[in-house]
């Protein structure tokens, strides 16, 4: 098996994948040979049928539709690699089928569960940074690594518009809310004057935080307030699904998410309409009668 996971390192290093995506490939397709070095099978003797049997081994295991897809996915284009090197005839992944993703609405807060999580009083110089952060991310309805990878010139008109970087790199120009710059200027207040790097948001080394550790402050931030866990996106599902109750336009939403296509901000349609028939079924006299 170590010539394959040598093939996987080359493989993995050739290809142009985010370090999420090889940490997911990596992790998955390991998983895979593990398995075949304890049942002791070797891959020239496999058939294709044993792509199947392998989707039915993660079934049992209990994962998800989306991540038996991530699984496959990252063996059919390993194994095609393989096939198309010639390292085997086959590929025992191209044609194994998998089951639809669950049609899963993202999850959002209310607006007074945001009120909550935004109107907390900081006690310490991170938790001011925490909650710049927080702010800002609602207030433009920011991805986490775009809020991250802010600088302090990224800000244009005294504060008024911020320059993040999206995903493929396409940057875009927002509008920062009268909170998020208030709670910028608190935190620059503090910044050290010998701060060598232009990052906005730093860790406690003076180095731009990660995205893990804003998650785990987020995480422990909305447990000592009494809420659930938050996690950042839900703070973007959140501004989006606002966004569109106040205003309804769906394309001004698309460009302040940096969605390249509609069709993926329209789910924020579904999401309003499963609200909207939730406060029916409360309120309404009928909703509850049986026909």
């Amino acid at each position: 098996m170590k010539d394959y996971l040598d093939l996987l390192k080359k493989f993995l290093s050739v290809k142009n994948y985010s370090k999420h995506t090889i940490s997911n490939y990596h992790r998955d397709i390991t998983k895979f040979f593990n398995y075949l070095e304890e049942k002791e099978l070797k891959i020239q003797n496999l058939n294709k049928k044993f792509g199947t049997e392998w989707l039915i081994h993660l079934r049992k295991k209990g994962l998800s539709n989306r991540s038996l897809q991530r699984n496959i996915s990252a063996l059919s284009t390993f194994f095609r690699f393989l096939k198309d090197n010639e390292y085997l005839n086959e590929n025992y992944f191209e044609h194994v089928k998998v089951p639809k993703q669950e049609n899963q609405l993202p999850k959002t807060l209310t607006l007074e569960e945001v009120d909550k999580l935004l109107s907390f009083a900081p006690k310490t110089n991170s938790e001011v940074r925490d909650k710049a952060f927080l702010e800002i991310l609602y207030s433009c309805g920011l991805r986490i690594s775009e809020a991250v990878g802010i600088n302090i010139n990224s800000f244009e008109d005294e504060f008024n518009f911020v320059k993040v970087l999206g995903k493929g790199g396409k940057e875009r120009m927002l509008p920062v809310g009268k909170f998020a710059k208030e709670s910028i200027f608190e935190l620059l207040k503090l910044r050290e004057s010998s701060a060598e790097t232009n990052a906005l948001f730093l860790n406690k080394y003076g180095k731009r935080i990660s995205i893990r550790a804003m998650q785990q402050r987020l995480y422990h931030l909305s447990l000592k307030l009494g809420m659930s866990p938050v996690h950042p996106h839900m703070l973007r599902h959140s501004f989006a699904t606002h966004m569109l109750e106040s205003s309804g336009d769906l394309r001004s939403i698309q460009e302040l998410l940096g969605h390249s296509s509609l069709s993926t901000t329209q789910i924020y349609t579904k999401l309003n309409f499963q609200q909207l028939a939730h406060i029916y079924d409360k309120a309404h006299p009928h909703a509850q009668t049986n026909n």
